[in-house]
């Protein structure tokens, strides 16, 4: 990665020594938080996992997982579609990438499989350059607001998720939901909320705590009932076929 000795703030931090979402509104907006959250405590499972030899960072942004995962791999190549500050390439993940076959040990693909408008070239891409028995970390949204438009392309079924792994070789090793049906409406109260003035981000932020102490508690049995059919997103691991 460019410069990897300079910081720089991202949408996931570590706080009391878990990934968690930025609490900076500028990073994340504040009815996004829950949706964050999950996602970062997913990746701050996973990572120490999974992780390992040579990492790819495929749509890297701002690098929000580079503080999860520097202490697991020996290299990290980051990558996204417009030149920054630590993107060492820039390319149109929707085209062939320019790697050499099984060069890799790890791929992060977070958050982007929804914005590839050919997400067939990407699944094969990532099979090509991934190294036998290797791991691609990927979460995408599912229940969630259009974002980053005009590209945001596809939300993905957890159907089609195995689909694309099957077809490219790939073995699932974890597949999860993130979120149900009471992390769904709060999410969606959350985002209307955070517009109101003066009080949007407290109105929003206490919305999202409240359903996340419920699903801890009363509703633990809700969120997990309803999570195959009201799904904020997924998370997966899958290994490359030796």
């Amino acid at each position: 990665m460019k410069n990897s000795e300079k910081g720089m703030p991202t949408k996931f931090v570590y706080h009391r020594g878990k990934l968690r979402a930025s609490r900076d509104k500028h990073l994340v907006r504040a009815g996004s938080r829950l949706v964050a959250d999950a996602v970062a405590k997913l990746y701050d499972e996973y990572i120490p996992k999974y992780a390992r030899g040579r990492l790819i960072d495929l749509g890297c942004g701002d690098v929000p997982l580079y503080a999860a995962y520097k202490e697991h791999v020996k290299d990290n190549i980051c990558v996204d579609v417009i030149e920054s500050e630590h993107v060492d390439y820039v390319c149109d993940l929707s085209q062939p990438l320019p790697f050499g076959d099984q060069e890799f040990d790890t791929i992060i693909l977070s958050d982007v499989l929804e914005h590839i408008a050919r997400p067939e070239i990407l699944w094969s891409e990532m099979a090509r350059i991934l190294a036998e028995g290797g791991k691609a970390l990927i979460n995408v949204p599912f229940y969630y607001w259009v974002h980053a438009a005009p590209h945001d392309y596809y939300r993905y079924t957890e159907w089609a998720l195995r689909r694309f792994a099957k077809i490219n070789g790939f073995e699932i090793v974890v597949l999860k939901t993130v979120g149900g049906s009471p992390e769904v409406v709060a999410d969606v109260v959350a985002k209307h909320l955070q517009v109101v003035p003066v009080l949007g981000t407290f109105l929003s932020s206490a919305v999202q705590y409240l359903a996340q102490v419920f699903v801890r508690t009363a509703g633990k049995r809700l969120a997990e009932k309803t999570s195959p059919v009201f799904p904020l997103g997924y998370f997966m691991v899958v290994r490359k076929g030796l």
